[in-house]
C-alpha cells in the first residue's frame, strides 16, 4: 500500500488558490478543446506535479507531490517525508530543488514541504471533493517507481472508504526502501503490504480504479476538468508470490486518496509545523 486527504472549506481555498500570504498563480485549467479528456488534462496538469526523493537512516524513498502555490510549497503524504534528513523535488521539467519539510500531520498522512528559491511555478487548481460522485472519471499522474510525469486514468470507484496507515516516522521509507509491497495499510479488516504496526490511524478516502503503483504516493487524483480531488495514498500491490507469478506486483485497481477538501482544511496547520511531528 502506497501512501496519499479532504474536507469542505469555503470561501479562502479557489481553484488553485491558498491562503497564509503565500503566492498563487491561476492555476491547471484544460483548454477548452482538450476539455473532459485524458489528454486535456495531462497536458494542463502535469506541470504542477512533482518527484520527491526523500533520504533517511532506512535509505532512499520516492514519492510524488502537488504544487500548490507558485512560489514551491508542495503537499504531499507524511509517509513519503517522515524522518527525512533530507530532500530532492524534480520537476517535471527536470529542473531539481532542494526541499525543507514545513509541517506533517501524521493523523491526516499529509505534508507540506517548500522548495528553496523557487518562483514561477504552475500550481494546481484545487477542487471540492464533497462533489465526486461515484463512477466519475479522474486522471493520476504521479512517479510510480521514477518514472516521473506518469499519467493513468480510471474512474472513482467509492467515496468514505474507512483506510488505516502506519504513523511511525520513516516507517514508509523503510517498507519502500526495502522493496515490499509499499506503504502498510488497513482496509476492510485486512493488513496489505505488511505490518501497519502500533501506532495508527484511519482517514476517510476516495477509493479508484485508476493504475497507482509504488512512487505515486503523495500524487495527484485530477477530475475532468483539471482541479485535484485527491491526493493519492495508498494502493494494493500484491506480492509475486501471492499473484503466483513473477509480474504480480502493481496495481490491481483498488487505490485510495485522501479527499482534497481535507487538504485544505487541513493547510494553515501544516504552515504552521503542522501536529504530531
Amino acid at each position: 500500500m502506497i501512501g496519499g486527504g479532504t474536507a469542505a472549506f469555503v470561501g479562502r481555498y479557489t481553484d488553485g488558490g491558498a491562503s497564509g500570504g503565500t503566492t498563487t498563480v491561476s492555476g491547471t485549467t484544460v483548454a477548452q478543446s482538450s476539455k473532459g479528456t485524458v489528454a486535456g488534462v495531462a497536458q494542463a496538469v502535469s506541470p504542477a506535479i512533482v518527484e520527491i526523493g526523500a533520504t533517511s537512516d532506512s535509505g532512499q524513498a520516492t514519492g510524488s507531490g502537488v504544487i500548490i502555490t507558485s512560489d514551491g510549497e508542495i503537499v504531499t503524504n507524511n509517509h513519503v517525508v517522515a524522518g527525512a534528513s533530507a530532500v530532492k523535488v524534480r520537476l517535471s521539467d527536470g529542473r531539481t530543488y532542494t526541499a525543507r519539510t514545513v509541517g506533517t500531520d501524521p493523523d491526516k498522512d499529509l505534508a507540506l514541504i517548500r522548495l528553496d528559491g523557487a518562483s514561477g511555478l504552475k500550481a494546481a487548481s484545487l477542487g471540492d471533493s464533497d462533489q465526486v460522485k461515484v463512477g466519475d472519471e479522474v486522471v493520476a499522474i504521479g512517479s510510480p517507481e521514477g518514472l516521473t510525469g506518469t499519467v493513468t486514468s480510471g474512474i472513482i470507484s467509492a467515496l468514505d472508504r474507512d483506510v488505516t496507515v502506519a504513523k511511525d516516522q520513516g516507517q514508509g521509507q523503510q517498507r519502500q526502501q526495502q522493496g515490499g509491497g509499499g506503504w502498510p495499510f488497513e482496509f476492510g479488516g485486512q493488513e496489505f503490504n505488511g505490518d501497519t504496526g502500533s501506532s495508527k490511524t484511519t482517514y476517510k478516502a476516495l477509493q479508484t480504479d485508476a493504475s497507482l503503483n509504488p512512487g505515486n504516493s503523495g500524487g495527484a487524483l485530477i477530475n475532468m476538468s483539471g482541479q485535484i480531488i485527491g491526493i493519492n495514498s495508498a494502493m494494493y500491490a500484491p506480492s509475486s508470490s501471492a499473484a503466483g507469478g513473477d509480474s504480480g506486483a502493481g496495481s490491481v485497481g483498488l487505490g485510495f486518496a485522501i479527499p482534497v477538501n481535507t487538504v485544505k482544511a487541513d493547510l494553515d496547520n501544516l504552515r504552521g509545523g503542522g501536529s504530531g511531528g
